[in-house]
């Protein structure tokens, strides 16, 4: 079965930059879209970016961090990153990747279409 390992999360001061690596175990486990949600204590879970794996195309959900967060892979090394620069507190929260297997050439935006996730990884921005 597929699985997914997060890394790269820690404590950072606001303006600093993290990098989350979403580490795929078998690339050939039919997945073909990659995202990364986040979930803050008392809020819930929302998509942040996602990536079409077999283009590369990615897409930005959140406006707080478009021009902040780039989503990228390596497909040598079956990850997909998760690039964090000018972190703001409100940036603070669980961050897990999800893979899913679409028919059309676009990543789903819920959370309930994403059949493997990842532990999650914690990202916390203090001022």
């Amino acid at each position: 079965q597929a699985e997914l390992v997060e890394s790269g999360g820690g404590s950072v001061q606001a303006g600093e930059s993290l990098r989350l690596s979403c580490a795929r175990s078998d690339a050939g486990d039919g997945n073909n879209c990659i995202a990364w949600f986040r979930q803050a204590p008392g809020q819930e879970r929302r998509a942040v970016a996602t990536l079409y794996l077999p283009t590369g195309d990615p897409t930005i959900f959140l406006d707080s961090v478009r021009g902040r967060f780039t989503i990228s892979q390596d497909s040598a090394k079956n990850t997909v990153y998760l690039q964090m620069n000018n972190l703001r507190p409100d940036d603070t929260a669980l961050y897990s990747c999800a893979a899913v297997r679409v028919i059309i050439a676009r990543c789903y935006y819920g959370a309930e279409s994403y059949k493997v996730w990842g532990q999650g990884t914690q990202v916390t921005v203090s001022s």
